[in-house]
């Protein structure tokens, strides 16, 4: 039951992307894991194949991810985003040209009195801050 009083970030998919977009976020980072990958079945409420439940592991942080079996008037929105602290200036510019990439950056990589940062959301829509730590 420890588990499931973790506090983790859940991110909703509307079209099949959840996958995908999993196998992107694992990609970046060093250490990125899938730690669970299932599939809606024949008979389920989501279309077969599609994310029931994801887990990947970026760093310390786990996120959960899944395909909605059922459409909504929301999506993602810039007012919830996922935070990174790089560790170095080609670590924050890999992950800015990566995530940026068929994004929609927000506040471009610059300095705005607090050190190196960029906020983007990607070809997803998530929104990313990267900020130099």
């Amino acid at each position: 039951m420890a588990d499931l009083q973790k506090l983790t970030p859940f991110l909703m998919f509307q079209k099949g992307d959840a996958e995908a977009a999993m196998t992107f976020y694992t990609g970046l980072f060093a250490d990125g894991e899938v730690l669970v990958l299932e599939r809606f079945g024949a008979g389920e409420p989501g279309a077969e194949g599609t994310v029931k439940q994801g887990v990947i592991r970026l760093g310390e942080q786990q996120v959960r991810l899944f395909d909605s079996p059922q459409a909504h008037d929301f999506d993602f929105t810039p007012s919830m985003s996922l935070f990174v602290v790089c560790e170095s200036a080609e670590e924050q510019q890999k992950l800015w040209s990566a995530l940026s990439d068929g994004g929609a950056p927000l506040m471009p990589l610059g300095d705005y009195g607090f050190g190196p940062f960029g906020w983007t959301n990607d070809r997803f829509g998530v929104s990313w801050q990267l900020s130099l730590g």
